[in-house]
């Protein structure tokens, strides 16, 4: 698996994931701007997500749903802050209703991707940022973290494709 450290500081309000793929830079950030792609490895196994609007430009949105085992679906949306192909991607990230409107009640969080050539590949740390101590526990309690995780290493699948 590519991920190589997951850490939470609850002082600073963050969780840092780093992963280490053996694959060039450009072919690491398409797994994040080709929403089909996107679409392979951003929910956890078992939890597929379908992007129904994917715009990686400054100010634009990308919503999702997740679909459960059972048909179950959990919605989410992006909005980025910042861009710049193919090393950095900046975004808030929100849990939402149907219609990709946040949901007002449920954390949400700042994200910052990082993607840097190491030693013949790419290296992603992606930083979560969130609002209170609070709003941060609550995700974890929930399993993001192990959901990222896992989400995350199912790039190494598409990029020795």
């Amino acid at each position: 698996m590519s991920v190589t450290s997951v850490d939470k500081d609850y002082d600073n309000l963050t969780i840092t994931l780093i992963a280490d793929f053996d694959a060039p830079i450009d072919r690491v950030w398409e797994l994040w701007s080709d929403p089909r792609k996107l679409e392979r490895w951003w929910g956890p196994p078992g939890y597929p997500a379908t992007f129904e609007e994917h715009d990686l430009t400054l100010g634009g949105e990308a919503t999702y749903f997740m679909t459960g085992p059972e048909g179950d679906r959990s919605w989410g949306m992006w909005r980025v802050t910042a861009v710049d192909p193919p090393t950095s991607l900046e975004f808030t990230d929100a849990f939402a209703d149907a219609d990709g409107t946040p949901i007002a009640d449920m954390p949400g969080s700042s994200v910052n991707v990082q993607f840097t050539e190491r030693d013949g590949g790419t290296r992603m740390e992606l930083h979560s940022r969130f609002e209170s101590r609070e709003a941060m526990e609550k995700l974890v309690n929930m399993g993001v973290v192990e959901g990222l995780q896992q989400a995350v290493g199912q790039m190494d699948a598409l990029l020795a494709a």
